[in-house]
């Protein structure tokens, strides 16, 4: 049972024992070509308005060090994240998010680059970091060990935390659609109702756990200018 459960996450779709599943993760750039050439719409007005308020954002976590082109970096990682994540919730269509693969494969080099980065160029500031401020001496050798691993694992935390909440959803929706066909025809059309209801929310999952991912991503970012 368990193994018919987790195996809609498995890529299927295969020629010459290569999976084309994974090709849904560049879908969206298919998309961009249009954009320029098609009369705006509302959504791409709207597209445009979030696009232009995480500028904004991501300027200010960064702060007036870092450079000026910094968040357009993280605009496109959250724009990919979010595509992908909306993308898993239509039938038949591969969650590239939902495996550690792409997500840990997102998180790691940005935190590989953001600690060369600072390590190379602040070396006495990414020192610092490791001891907060008004530590007490006796405890200065416990905290830098915390902070290493608490530094550590950030990439593992950013990628589980994204592929995890996209197994979740992705999980219930699955096993509520398992037990409509034995089901009478007035409990179905109540499943039918809680798939909605969970549907909307997997949607506001997607948005958040995207822009979670791309915020502590510049916080990180932030912390080695």
């Amino acid at each position: 049972m368990m193994t018919n459960l987790f195996s809609v996450f498995d890529p299927s779709t295969t020629i010459l024992n290569l999976s084309l599943n994974w090709l849904s993760t560049f879908l969206g750039l298919l998309l961009i070509p249009a954009s320029f050439w098609l009369i705006p719409t509302r959504f791409q007005f709207l597209w445009n308005s979030v696009l232009l308020t995480l500028h904004k954002e991501f300027k200010t976590l960064l702060g007036p060090t870092g450079h000026n082109g910094s968040s357009f970096i993280f605009i496109s990682l959250f724009s990919m994240i979010v595509f992908n994540n909306f993308l898993g919730l239509f039938p038949y269509i591969f969650t590239s998010t939902s495996h550690l693969t792409l997500t840990l494969g997102l998180a790691l080099p940005l935190w590989l680059s953001f600690m060369i980065y600072g390590w190379i160029n602040h070396t006495q500031h990414m020192f610092a970091h490791l001891v907060p401020q008004g530590t007490p001496a006796v405890l200065m050798p416990f905290m830098v060990c915390i902070e290493t691993i608490s530094n550590i694992i950030r990439p593992g935390t950013l990628a589980v935390r994204l592929a995890a909440n996209m197994i979740a959803g992705h999980l219930l929706l699955t096993l509520l659609g398992n037990t409509g066909p034995s089901l009478s025809y007035i409990m179905v059309s109540l499943l039918i109702g809680a798939q909605i209801a969970l549907l909307v929310l997997e949607s506001a999952v997607a948005i958040i756990q995207s822009y979670v991912f791309a915020v502590l991503s510049t916080l990180y970012s932030s912390e080695v200018n």
